[in-house]
């Protein structure tokens, strides 16, 4: 499974998914499964908290100075975009829980986040989100 993620991956000219993947295979290989085991249980953390990082750069940079701050509560846009940051991360906690207690989902959410990325030009950060809305019907899904 983790080749035919890697050619996806190629084949969209996602370097995200491609090299994910091929890290994966990587480690799937290595000779004690506890490099793999410590990613399962620590690499959704991580990688959050580097996406994280990321988000945060301009603000460490002095990109982006108080004053917009206040531009942005002063804005209907810019208070809308507040209320769906607060939503959009609502959904990713959610979506956490239910990739963690629900790993038979995590292989849909695959399967859709990699047709997505490959055919609709997607980006592969969906799979927190999209579980986050699944756990929203989860109650019709039983």
């Amino acid at each position: 499974m983790l080749i035919v993620v890697v050619a996806l991956g190629a084949l969209s000219k996602n370097a995200t998914v491609w090299i994910a993947g091929l890290g994966l295979l990587l480690l799937r290989l290595w000779p004690s499964d506890q490099l793999l085991e410590w990613t399962q249980q620590y690499g959704l953390k991580i990688g959050v908290a580097i996406l994280t990082m990321g988000v945060l750069a301009p603000i460490a940079l002095g990109k982006i100075p108080w004053t917009n701050l206040v531009d942005t509560i002063k804005s209907v846009s810019g208070l809308a975009a507040i209320v769906v940051g607060i939503f959009v991360a609502y959904l990713g906690g959610r979506g956490a829980g239910i990739l963690t207690n629900q790993p038979t989902i995590v292989t849909g959410l695959l399967i859709g986040t990699i047709v997505g990325v490959a055919f609709f030009r997607g980006v592969p950060v969906g799979p927190l989100i999209a579980a986050g809305i699944l756990s929203m019907f989860a109650h019709w899904l039983k």
